[in-house]
């Protein structure tokens, strides 16, 4: 069986020895091992066996861990919300059934009702969910019904509503989302918009963890492309769209591949 498992603790000599140690005296075979040393130490591993891995809580109790194995032959369970724009849900859609994203799409839920027939063609089940400023409490808590404790990872593609605190701490599971500028730039609504304005020559995109500060939680993956003054809003977006599709696709399947880990208000990607 092939495992992973990712470590987060204090640096000091002695941690890979120790994990290394520990996996081998359970009849693992390491296959891949990736470490990154600052304030704090992060690590990830590949390896062959099943375990069993009881005993690791005195390794980590010793070093001061926190620390997590996976079954990497386990797909995770996703669910995606999104609102009436689908260029980034039906990217994710196509790279889960061509496999290129190994996971199970659970559910996908929108505050619109437009990408209905193309989620059920892919046969992934779909709720319709209203969202206004006046519903959003009732709305967060029929989502919560659908998908809370029930998934491994929560992807806002496109979804243009703002979660509450209340609605990322009782969901049980991290929130990625693709914000349509290169951030900390033009944080917030109307990003290619105000990129215009100010006459900007490259637009990006960022997918990052969801907090309640808006657009400001640990980044995982960006990118951008040049575009000039001859460029209006629309083709600001078009260009944009692709950019939003494939920074979201890299960012959800590093995360499905254990290959992202939070270091405070950063992220470190194996």
């Amino acid at each position: 069986m092939q495992s992973r498992l990712l470590v987060s603790c204090p640096d000091r000599p002695g941690i890979v020895a120790a994990v290394a140690g520990f996996l081998h005296s359970r009849g693992a075979n390491i296959t891949s091992s990736a470490q990154h040393s600052g304030e704090r130490f992060l690590m990830r591993m590949e390896f062959e066996g099943d375990g069993p891995f009881e005993g690791f809580d005195a390794i980590a109790d010793e070093f001061g861990m926190e620390f997590s194995f996976t079954d990497a032959s386990v797909p995770k369970r996703v669910a995606i919300l999104v609102s009436r724009e689908e260029h980034c849900l039906l990217d994710l859609l196509w790279r889960r059934r061509s496999g290129e994203l190994f996971c199970e799409i659970e559910a996908v839920i929108s505050n619109h009702e437009v990408a209905r027939g193309d989620v059920e063609a892919f046969g992934v089940p779909f709720a319709h969910v209203a969202n206004t400023p006046g519903t959003r409490d009732a709305a967060e808590e029929a989502m919560l019904g659908l998908i809370a404790q029930r998934v491994d990872l929560v992807v806002l593609a496109r979804y243009m509503q703002i979660l509450s605190g209340d609605f990322l701490a009782r969901v049980g599971a991290p929130v990625v989302n693709i914000h349509h500028s290169f951030l900390p730039a033009f944080a917030g609504a109307a990003p290619y918009e105000r990129a215009y304005e100010r006459g900007v020559k490259v637009i990006g995109a960022t997918a990052h963890y969801v907090t309640e500060e808006l657009d400001a939680g640990p980044i995982i993956e960006q990118d951008v492309e040049r575009v000039t003054h001859a460029d209006d809003v629309e083709e600001l977006r078009r260009v944009g769209r692709d950019i939003e599709r494939s920074v979201l696709a890299r960012a959800v399947r590093w995360h499905l591949e254990d290959r992202v880990l939070r270091d405070g208000d950063r992220t470190v990607v194996f």
